[in-house]
């Protein structure tokens, strides 16, 4: 309204400067519309912004009123299997009355656990100032629900991070930093959040910056963390690991193999600085059934990682596994029949049942808030409009038998 109001000053103007220029007052106009002296373009623009004026303020007098979202009574997960847990990605979603029926549509399905990502970045974008406005709609909505939530934090802001570098880079004398926001998040939801995973598969190139990766670099990030986070709250619960299962050899320069980085995660010390680990359990090709092998990227690699723990006396430690499942692209290397991938991932649910090490079982990906065009759509089990596929409705099945 108000440029089409400022075009209509804009064509008064002309007007009054072109009967100036003939040696008008520019006193005592008729009506733009109605002028015989006006140019005839000036006429038609001025009939076209009063007819789009009307149209706009006839369209804002009956657009509908802001939807008003409560986060209403507090519900509770009905499940045969408390264990069953989804991977949500709420983090970009603006519209509250989304984040809430995301979070309704999990607990219908049977799940009590979600893990979400809470970008640095997103809620420090300057240093010192923190905006929780976004993270306390998801963490409230989500609790609201019934549902335990599990933090991932990561995503370097700009302020902490060389110029023309990536999200994923920040640099050891940056550690105190991340470690301040960590904790910070931790007094903010003290009781609402009780798990915070530090980092995402730091074993990645990728995802450390574009740099080699190091393990011993993450050991004392974790260390750095927590400290400060314990002594804000002891109660809450850090999750190292979260790295990504892959066979890479010794010397790739884009990765190293999930089994050696844990080994090297303890070489450095990295057992005194979480409380639990963070495992990424994705089955690609293979059953869920399929027996764990070092040379095999399937779901019970998770029990290689479990072997690797026991080893380095940690065998009192939980585990909890925060990414995984299946991908039912028609068309993608690594992807499934949909009728696998069911058959998959609940036959996955019942292992994390028996296995008693394991606290959570929280498989990627619930819901995009817009699809990606890529085959990572495929391992959703809502579309971004809400609607369930075939596994969406086999879980809750699943979960109340």
């Amino acid at each position: 309204m108000r440029i089409l109001t400022r075009l209509g000053q804009i064509c008064q103007s002309l007007y009054r400067e072109g009967e100036r220029g003939r040696g008008g007052e520019g006193e005592n106009f008729l009506p733009l519309s109605h002028s015989p002296t006006l140019p005839r373009v000036f006429q038609t623009i001025f009939r076209v912004l009063q007819a789009a004026a009307l149209a706009a303020l006839l369209y804002a007098l009956a657009a509908p009123p802001p939807i008003l979202v409560t986060l209403g009574s507090q519900q509770v997960v009905r499940t045969t299997n408390p264990k069953v847990g989804v991977h949500t990605r709420v983090t970009d979603e603006v519209e509250e009355w989304k984040i809430k029926k995301n979070f309704e549509m999990v607990r219908e399905m049977g799940a009590t656990w979600v893990v979400e990502y809470f970008p640095w970045e997103y809620i420090e974008n300057d240093e010192g100032n923190f905006d929780w406005a976004h993270a306390d709609l998801v963490v409230d909505h989500a609790r609201r629900q019934g549902l335990t939530v599990i933090a991932r934090l990561g995503f370097v802001p700009r302020w902490a991070r060389p110029k023309d570098s990536v999200t994923s880079y920040l640099d050891e004398a940056r550690y105190p930093a991340f470690a301040h926001f960590a904790a910070e998040f931790a007094r903010h939801f003290a009781g609402r959040v009780q798990h915070i995973i530090i980092w995402n598969e730091p074993n990645l190139n990728f995802e450390w910056g574009y740099r080699g990766v190091d393990p011993a670099g993450y050991a004392r990030m974790l260390q750095a963390v927590y400290a400060r986070v314990k002594k804000v709250d002891p109660s809450v619960q850090i999750l190292g690991g979260a790295l990504a299962p892959t066979l890479a050899p010794p010397g790739t320069p884009d990765a190293l193999n999930d089994l050696d980085y844990l080994q090297q995660m303890y070489d450095a010390g990295a057992r005194d600085y979480f409380d639990a680990l963070a495992i990424h359990a994705y089955g690609w090709n293979a059953p869920a059934d399929e027996a764990p092998s070092p040379r095999r990227v399937n779901f019970r690699r998770t029990e290689l990682l479990r072997e690797i723990m026991i080893k380095n006396g940690d065998a009192s430690k939980r585990a909890l596994i925060t990414e995984g499942g299946w991908n039912d692209h028609p068309r993608w290397t690594k992807a499934v029949h949909p009728a696998e991938r069911i058959t998959y991932t609940l036959r996955a649910y019942d292992l994390c049942q028996t296995w008693d090490w394991i606290d959570a079982c929280a498989l990627w990906a619930f819901r995009y808030p817009f699809p990606a065009q890529s085959y990572l759509d495929y391992f959703t089990f809502l579309t971004p409009e809400f609607d369930p596929k075939p596994i969406y409705w086999e879980v809750q099945k699943y979960a109340a038998r």
